[in-house]
């Protein structure tokens, strides 16, 4: 981990967590968190409840996102929300294209360059989401995937705000399987990520915070969080309860 990059710890819930459960886990978490200097914390929750966890957290260290967002301002999009809506409340940033939001719900390389410059726009922190199939990483398509991805996702991002976007590599074939990739094949990965940053811009590389995903948890954390290139991680399942996600902090701080 780079001095120059504070590391984030990001808590995907997916969909999980009523508005009652989410403020009870949160009343849990703050004080675990409260003295854990030099990491950043958020938690990425249910549209549902998202105003709630932002008052309950307000003047914490902990910071709001949410899990998607359509990249128009308005319009005739049913169901959809929109980046203004999100900022109008203070959340904090969003997670734009984790792999089940491209599997289940069609969301494309094409529609993710909107989103990340409008998250931008509307003052959210975006957290691009990358990763390839296991059929990919099986056929030595990795880097091939992974560039196309951040060529697509960051095409219409200036160069100066290259360093705003965060980063997650998400192996899929690591999400919710138990399997994880070895601290040598995430430090390659996430290196590889930074250069391709790099190519548009060095010094915004270098800003760039490049997170792991992919059946974190305590245990491999530590090792993870140690990596020159892995500036944190999305956590999906063991972000759930407070304890596991604490621990998890605490070993960014560490690391």
């Amino acid at each position: 981990m780079n001095s120059q990059r504070i590391p984030l710890i990001a808590g995907n819930w997916k969909m999980h967590k009523t508005i009652a459960e989410a403020e009870a886990y949160i009343q849990a978490l703050l004080p675990k968190v409260s003295s854990c200097e030099g990491v950043e914390v958020a938690i990425c929750a249910p549209f549902t409840a998202l105003q709630a966890l932002v008052d309950s957290t307000r003047g914490s260290r902990v910071e709001i996102f949410a899990q998607t967002m359509h990249a128009g301002d308005s319009g005739p999009f049913t169901g959809e929300i929109s980046a203004p809506m999100l900022s109008e409340i203070d959340v904090f940033g969003v997670v734009l294209g984790h792999s089940e939001r491209r599997e289940f719900y069609g969301e494309s390389d094409h529609a993710l360059r909107a989103k990340v410059p409008a998250a931008l726009a509307a003052g959210l922190m975006p957290i691009l989401c990358i990763g390839e199939t296991e059929a990919e990483h099986g056929d030595g398509d990795t880097q091939r995937k992974l560039r196309h991805q951040i060529q697509e996702g960051l095409g219409d991002v200036a160069d100066e705000q290259l360093g705003d976007v965060v980063i997650a590599y998400e192996p899929i074939w690591a999400i919710g399987t138990g399997k994880v990739a070895t601290p040598d094949q995430a430090q390659d990965i996430c290196g590889f990520v930074r250069a391709l940053v790099a190519d548009r811009d060095p010094q915004q590389a270098e800003r760039t915070r490049v997170l792991y995903g992919g059946s974190v948890k305590p245990d491999n954390a530590v090792a993870l969080m140690s990596l020159p290139d892995v500036d944190g991680a999305l956590v999906g399942g063991a972000s759930l309860e407070a304890d596991t996600l604490a621990a998890i902090i605490d070993a960014a701080g560490a690391g």
